[in-house]
């Protein structure tokens, strides 16, 4: 590359960084009176109290003393020609002298022409300047954006309401020198190189320009070798097309990189301004600035022989341009410090111009309106009547969807003619008194914000509706109408006064701009219309068009897609995973903990680590369980992977990715207590760290791109394998496994955990190229458990105490969420002070919480008011919010409060002090009590760490217990924790993290599962002492609970049977009939039996049982219905020996009718058995080893929810304990884990062969069972004598349920 150019870029660079410097010097005192050595005639008004022009010069105390109108009103306006163009950076009002007439509050005007005004915004909203309370003192603003403009208008809004209008004026300032260039549209500028080729690593590029064109080229440029740069108009938005070395990239097939602006079609000047180092680019309009990446392959910007502004001309065709041109004026065009303008004025031989280039702007003399009110605004014209035919036409631009246009009553009888706005369509209506008339529709979308062009032709019984000089006719079917002109057009609504037949509005006012307005060919004077000389008005805007984009910059966050009316915008927050007006709330939860919380199980999630802020969800798997909630993010590339001939010069390299970005994974990296990831690296001659001195041959990448060489089990910094640390390594003189060089396999296995460093984002290996050398290894997903923040607490103890943090920078919205527990009776959560704005929650009152906030457009409280006590000690929490579109306080899951923000004032939220957490800067109404899991704007505030060096403040805060506790069901006990809680469900049937999963299995034929109480077993890895709910042998129970449920087609059946000392029994089971029946044999001679009149019981749903007897009351509860027996006192209950649930093997002392149910047991499925504070099925499926439990036959786990509406007997669910992963034979890891080809196809071929072989049989069986059907009735089977026949249907049953069984397991 030429290096003649670069050194050209840069000095130009540097001019032109000189050139700005010296402009703000020039400019650094700007304040000079402008308007005070004006003569009289440089002020004029809308209306003067002396008939003529007064002078209105501050401190003026001649004459009348200053400007009054002759009537007070909000069409009056006092205008200053400043003669010319000019800088103005400030403004001062007085009011008149010697009286009682001053202006409290007026907008500011601007204009180069005193035509087309431009209203002064500051915040992206019409300014509103306070004014004066008295005639004399002088009121001083200065203008927080400089300004340009040769006419100022002041335009009064409120008065002293004891007077009258009166003011004095002036406008503070310099004078303003540019150089400006009229392009007509055919003409464009060429600014020729010193070389071929310019080429740039840089480039700073600023102009100013002004148009009425929606479309055209600004500046061009382009290079052979696929280099452009492009920047055009398109429907009054500005398309860069910017794209570096790529000879793919032509600008005619390219969309552009970035398009920025609206509404640059007004004919009001706007700055641009684009600065690019390499690839990196700013894109600046107006206040809106982009930051981008440009395409391309290099950083250099070569463009061949010449940059052409306005326009891109054809090399050898003079004239004729690619696309359309730049109309309009161009002001300061600088490239790279070099003046353009300036150069083609003075005919340097750099510039070469095309067409008709001039050197002052040319101003169309247009003047727009614009109607306000979406109920009063109309204007009514007047006509010429009773002419054959009609000719209207007009401009209008507009956001709203809906608005009359057009009404106007046409003459001879000929009806009334509508032009309405619907849907955005356009709809021309001609109503005929006896009913019939014509339609015409044209258009969509119209409601874009750009101009349209309407015209309305009625000649010859002909009518035409033209829109963008497309015109549309009604249907050919249509009767012939005669038309005659009307006398009066109302554009944009109707006077309430008028009746249907002289203005007709179908459909709400119009509310938009309009310009151009033709009536019979003739244009109207609009001046003429706001002196009051022609026609009528109500609340319109007259030589001015006041639309405003509020989609830009667009606030609707997380890509929220904007839609706006004329007066507010909306956002579409659908497929965004956010919501709330301004899709500021993200609707995941932000760690698997709080998804634990909302009572969710295990499963895969979206997870928000930072709530509203940028960060998009993760999908991530929550393994929800008792003891950790485990958060799993996978990667691309979890198997065991081969590798083989990669060397120092030519390494292996594999790079992971999460599905989400680095910053995701760090965010959910770091608000988690602890993360890991298993790494496997199976070796036979591939050496691993080369250790113990050596450079490593295998290293892995984390998040911060760093090189790490050590391995899993060891720690950060030492060049170590697990067993180093652990002195096992297979040779002592090295510290990894693998790197002792051998030809038998081996293997180093650990884990990564020390968060900084995850997640491993690739992995490099470097030595499998030697003879017999190879590798295979697997990096695990990422795995973290616990939230950091969500149970991050702190207690203040005083009311002076409290935390502080830096200002809480919000701008645009401001959420704050936490959760407070207390026992005060007041106290300030939070407080952010500024200037002028604050931000404020407060717990006001034991049932009231406050939320005041302050944008510079008054003060708006919120409250929330609670039916309950919120100082209960109990956590509650708080969700406050702030945006463009509305500020909203919740308490818990009460009613939201909620406002709208008024449309003055600013948007940005300004603060200024610091935050104040659990008290105020005074010191004073501090909060006592607990604040936890604080986040402002999604960002996690570590309340902990902060109390730790702070007085009056304790970190954490216990008692979750006192909140949370009802969250442990069934039984469960809550357990405090250092970070929340947990259930302990030792003593429940269920298990789950609270307790509400059910423990169910399927019994078949002859299962059984027997407890016996004896010593208490421990049910929990830490339990050191006997259990309190222990059952002696030695002692009776006066107090007895059995629950189960159960779900069966069996009647007669045995559900539990309980084996007392001295051959005395409880058993519950279902008779003949399928009633519940309960079952006591208290001695030899002593028996009772309780049978329940419920439907029967057999019909294969889910049913619960809950017997308790406390003494000799006795109470069952069968699903819904409750039974209540007595035993005498002299009844004496002996202590309990053992529990069956299924069959009891042991018959002896069983009495006929229990005998007859225990025949097969119980066929079906139980759940949820608990005898006190014993579960003896789930001691069977969970602690089998260590619970005093016995179970025969099988015993399969299920779940008899699941299995409703099935059948009981067909039906079986698996349950294994085994590993999801086969466990490979480490010596020989690629025969088992690495799958080559052969493998796969041997694989493939396997299973399509057994499904083949299943399907065979299946059929087999069924064709068998289909020709042997006929003879089923005439078989008989032996059964035992004592079986009674609906029984032996039951065997029947469960012998086809277990041929199913046996099939299905095939």
């Amino acid at each position: 590359m030429d290096s003649v150019p670069r050194l050209n870029s840069v000095l130009t660079l540097m001019l032109s960084g000189l050139w700005h410097l010296g402009l703000t010097a020039t400019n650094y005192n700007c304040d000079d009176p402008l308007a005070n050595f004006l003569s009289p005639l440089a002020f004029s008004s809308s209306s003067d109290l002396t008939g003529s022009s007064s002078s209105a010069q501050l401190n003026w105390r001649m004459g009348t003393g200053g400007w009054s109108p002759a009537d007070s009103n909000a069409q009056q306006w006092l205008q200053i020609d400043l003669g010319n163009r000019v800088e103005i950076t400030a403004i001062a009002t007085q009011g008149r002298y010697g009286s009682s007439d001053w202006v409290t509050s007026y907008r500011l005007m601007l204009s180069d022409t005193g035509h087309n005004w431009q209203q002064y915004n500051q915040e992206d909203s019409i300014w509103t300047f306070v004014g004066n309370m008295n005639a004399d003192s002088v009121v001083h603003h200065k203008l927080l954006h400089p300004v340009r403009a040769r006419f100022v208008r002041f335009v009064p809004l409120e008065w002293n309401p004891n007077g009258k209008i009166g003011m004095r004026v002036e406008a503070y300032g310099c004078s303003y020198r540019s150089d400006i260039a009229d392009f007509d549209g055919r003409s464009s500028l060429l600014y020729r190189f010193n070389q071929k080729t310019m080429s740039t690593l840089k480039d700073v590029i600023s102009l100013k320009f002004k148009t009425m064109q929606g479309d055209g080229v600004l500046f061009h440029g382009e290079g052979q070798r696929g280099d452009h740069i492009t920047l055009e108009l398109q429907k009054g938005r500005l398309a860069l097309y910017l794209n570096l070395d790529d000879s793919k990239a032509r600008l005619g097939s390219t969309v552009p990189l970035v398009i920025l602006g609206s509404l640059l079609d007004d004919q009001h000047w706007h700055s641009v301004l684009l600065e690019r180092v390499g690839k990196q680019a700013n894109f600046t309009v107006d206040m809106n600035t982009q930051h981008f990446r440009t395409k391309g392959e290099t950083d250099v910007l070569d463009i061949d022989y010449e940059l052409s502004f306005g326009g891109i001309p054809v090399p050898s065709k003079p004239g004729t341009f690619l696309k359309k041109n730049f109309h309009g004026c161009i002001e300061n065009l600088y490239y790279n410090g070099v003046n353009i303008i300036d150069l083609a004025k003075r005919r340097k031989h750099q510039i070469y111009s095309v067409g008709n280039v001039t050197f002052s702007c040319s101003e169309p003399q247009i003047v727009p309106i614009t109607f306000v009110n979406s109920r009063s605004s109309y204007l009514l014209l007047p006509g010429t009547p009773q002419i054959d035919g009609l000719s209207v036409s007009f401009q209008f631009r507009t956001w709203n969807e809906d608005g009359l246009l057009l009404s106007t009553e046409l003459s001879e009888g000929s009806g009334t003619l509508l032009l309405i706005l619907e849907g955005g369509t356009l709809r021309l209506l001609i109503k005929k008194e006896a009913g019939h008339g014509t339609e015409i529709l044209t258009g969509s979308g119209l409601n874009d914000g750009l101009w349209h062009s309407v015209s309305i032709n009625a000649r010859r019984n002909r009518v035409t509706l033209t829109l963008d000089n497309d015109a549309a006719s009604p249907a050919p079917d249509t009767s012939r109408i005669q038309i005659y002109s009307g006398k009066s057009y109302y554009f944009g609504g109707c006077p309430d006064n008028l009746t249907d037949s002289q203005c007709l509005n179908p459909i709400k006012a119009f509310q938009g701009c309009m310009r151009l307005i033709f009536i019979d060919n003739q244009p109207k004077d609009l001046i003429s219309v706001q002196q009051g000389s022609l026609g009528s008005f109500s609340d319109l805007h007259i030589d001015l068009c006041s639309i405003k984009d509020r989609c830009l910059p667009n606030y609707c966050e997380h890509g929220g897609h904007c839609i706006q009316t004329w007066t507010t915008f909306y956002c579409n927050c659908s497929e965004t995973g956010y919501t709330g007006a301004t899709c500021h709330d993200s609707i995941y939860e932000q760690s698997c903990e709080v998804y634990r919380h909302r009572g969710h199980t295990a499963g895969f999630f979206y997870v928000d680590s930072d709530g509203s802020g940028p960060l998009r969800p993760l999908q991530v798997y929550c393994n929800i369980t008792e003891d950790k909630i485990w958060m799993t993010v996978q990667h691309n590339n979890t198997e065991l992977t081969r590798v083989q001939g990669s060397s120092p010069e030519k390494p292996y390299s594999m790079t992971l990715n999460y599905g989400g970005s680095v910053d995701q994974l760090e965010a959910l990296i770091d608000g988690s207590e602890h993360c890991e990831q298993e790494v496997i690296y199976h070796c036979r001659k591939s050496r691993l760290l080369n250790t113990p001195d050596g450079a490593p041959f295998t290293w892995w990448i984390g998040r911060s791109d760093e090189r790490h060489p050590y391995w899993g089990g060891s720690v950060p910094g030492v060049q170590q394998c697990g067993c180093g640390l652990e002195e096992s390594c297979l040779d002592s003189r090295h510290f990894c496994n693998c790197d002792a060089d051998t030809d038998e396999w081996a293997n180093d296995t650990g884990l990564f955990s020390f968060k900084d460093h995850l997640p491993v984002t690739q992995i490099i290996i470097t030595d499998t190229n030697r003879s017999n050398s190879e590798a295979a290894w697997r990096i695990g997903p990422l795995r973290c458990y616990g939230d950091r923040h969500f149970w991050n607490a702190v207690s203040f103890s005083t009311e002076a105490s409290y935390l502080h943090f830096p200002t809480f920078h919000a701008e645009f919205s401001a959420d704050i969420s936490f959760f407070f527990k207390t026992t005060a009776l007041s106290g300030v959560f939070l407080e952010n002070l500024g200037i002028k704005d604050f931000l404020r929650l407060e717990m006001s009152s034991p049932s009231e919480v406050t939320f005041a906030t302050d944008v510079g457009n008054g003060p708006i409280e919120l409250l929330v008011q609670s039916p309950y006590p919120l100082n209960d000690n109990q956590w509650h929490y708080i969700q406050a919010e702030t945006n463009l579109k509305e500020t909203s306080l919740q308490v818990d899951n009460l009613p939201k409060s909620m406002r709208e923000p008024s449309e003055e004032g600013h948007f940005r939220l300004q603060l200024s002090s610091q935050l104040f957490v659990g008290g105020t800067s005074s010191r004073q109404k501090g909060f006592l009590g607990c604040i936890r899991s604080l986040h402002l704007n999604g960002h996690k505030v570590d309340l902990e760490e902060r109390a730790k060096v702070t007085s009056g403040v304790r970190p954490g805060c216990p008692g979750h217990c006192s909140s949370y506790g009802s969250n442990c069901h069934n039984g469960g006990k809550c357990v405090e924790k250092q970070s929340g809680y947990s259930c302990d469900c030792t003593n429940s049937p269920y298990e789950g993290p609270f307790c509400q999963k059910e423990i169910s299995a399927l019994f078949d034929s002859g299962t059984s599962v027997t407890y016996t109480f004896q010593e208490p077993y421990p049910v929990t890895k830490n339990t050191t002492s006997l259990s309190s709910s222990a059952i002696y042998t030695d002692t009776a129970t006066p107090k007895e609970t059995i629950m189960l449920s159960f779900m069966t087609a069996q009647a007669p059946t045995l559900l539990l049977y309980l084996n007392f000392s001295s051959q005395n029994f409880l058993a519950i089971l279902l008779s003949r009939n399928g009633s519940l029946q309960v079952r006591y044999r208290l001695s030899k001679d002593e028996s009772h039996v309780f049978s329940m009149s419920t439907e029967n019981l057999a019909n294969r749903r889910v049913h619960q049982v809950k017997i308790t007897r406390d003494g000799p009351e006795l109470s069952v509860q069968m699903d819904q219905q409750l039974f209540s027996y007595n035993f005498s006192l002299e009844v004496e209950f002996r202590t309990l020996r053992s529990l069956v649930l299924g069959k009891v093997t042991d018959t002896l002392d069983l009495d006929p009718e229990v005998a007859q149910a225990n025949t097969l047991g119980f066929i079906g499925c139980l759940s949820s058995v608990q005898y006190n504070h014993i579960a003896p099925l789930k001691a069977a499926l969970r602690h089998a080893s260590i619970a005093p439990v016995t179970v025969q036959k099988t015993l399969t786990e299920s779940s008899c929810g699941s299995m409703v509406d099935s059948d009981v007997n067909a039906v079986t669910t698996v349950h294994s304990s085994s590993d999801s992963f086969e466990k490979t034979d480490e010596r020989e890891p690629l025969t088992n884990a690495v799958r080559s080809d052969s493998a796969v196809i041997g694989g493939v071929i396997a299973v399509v062969t057994f499904i083949t072989l299943c399907v065979i049989g299946i059929m087999t069986r069924f064709l068998y069972q289909h020709k042997q059907s006929h003879r089923t009735n005439q078989m008989k089977k032996e059964y035992p004598e004592n079986v009674d026949s609906s029984f032996r249907n039951e065997i029947d049953l469960q012998n086809t349920a277990t041929e199913c069984k046996q099939e299905y397991f095939i």
